[in-house]
């Protein structure tokens, strides 16, 4: 295993020296991080569970809103569920404000998260909440040595009107924890442990609701190509494996991010 990081390493070194270290380092979570001035990121992930067809892809484009304090980005869902005769389709968009309360370049940074939940996704097929919702999240990103980062995230969800496959509805609510450690092996070559819980509920009648858990651990690894031109990529794999409510389960997920001056 360190032969693999140490010829990943060498690889994303070989293209330039002085290249900034990679500072989105999560997969899983969310870092208290907002785009540098003229500069925009796009992230795709890929989460195949494993023993199962079952798949979600999601895209999202980040974007700086005149300096580093504020920053747009929307969350681009698209979903394949076993359950329902194999079907593809569209999970609900996310429309996200944050706000850079405390700097990139403090030990400790805090930027909450406000977004917008539309209801672009078929409820009647899984993919999809049936209605508006407002989701908060609160990371945090610390410095705690030289080669030690950690992200903690706390976040919940409201869905004043989802819907269920036969059309009642009731308000929903969700709730996120998750935290992770980066040992930064090398600028341009990050090991990743997450861990993440969710209690999400979903509609079962007119005005009733059912809860469900899930838990996992998430370790993994992600690396970076620096470009003359200003551009880094950013390939990363993990593998998510369930713990607690989510026992047994398992999956692979794949990352890739390009960010460039615009």
């Amino acid at each position: 295993m360190l032969a693999v990081l140490g010829t990943i390493a060498a690889a994303a070194a070989g293209l330039i020296q002085d290249a900034p270290p990679i500072a989105d380092n999560s997969f899983l979570l969310e870092e208290a991080y907002n785009q540098e001035p003229g500069v925009v990121q796009h992230i795709s992930a890929l989460q195949r569970t494993w023993g199962s067809a079952a798949w979600s892809y999601s895209f999202v484009q980040e974007w700086p809103l005149g300096g580093q304090h504020d920053q747009l980005s929307f969350t681009f869902l698209l979903k394949h569920a076993e359950a329902t005769a194999g079907a593809t389709g569209l999970g609900d968009l996310a429309l996200n404000y944050r706000r850079q309360l405390t700097g990139t370049d403090a030990r400790v940074s805090f930027a909450p998260r406000l977004s917008l939940l539309f209801p672009t996704g078929d409820e009647a097929k899984g993919f999809g909440s049936g209605g508006l919702g407002i989701q908060v999240n609160l990371p945090v990103s610390a410095t705690l040595a030289r080669a030690l980062v950690t992200h903690w995230n706390a976040g919940a969800t409201l869905t004043p009107s989802a819907r269920d496959p036969n059309g009642s509805r009731a308000m929903t609510t969700g709730v996120n924890l998750g935290a992770s450690v980066i040992w930064l092996l090398h600028p341009n070559l990050n090991v990743v442990v997450e861990t993440v819980w969710n209690r999400d509920e979903s509609v079962i009648a007119a005005g009733r609701t059912a809860a469900r858990s899930s838990w996992f651990v998430n370790p993994g690894i992600r690396w970076a190509h620096n470009f003359r031109n200003g551009l880094q990529v950013v390939p990363g794999v993990a593998f998510p494996l369930g713990l607690g409510p989510s026992s047994g389960e398992r999956s692979l997920f794949l990352y890739l991010s390009f960010e460039h001056p615009f």
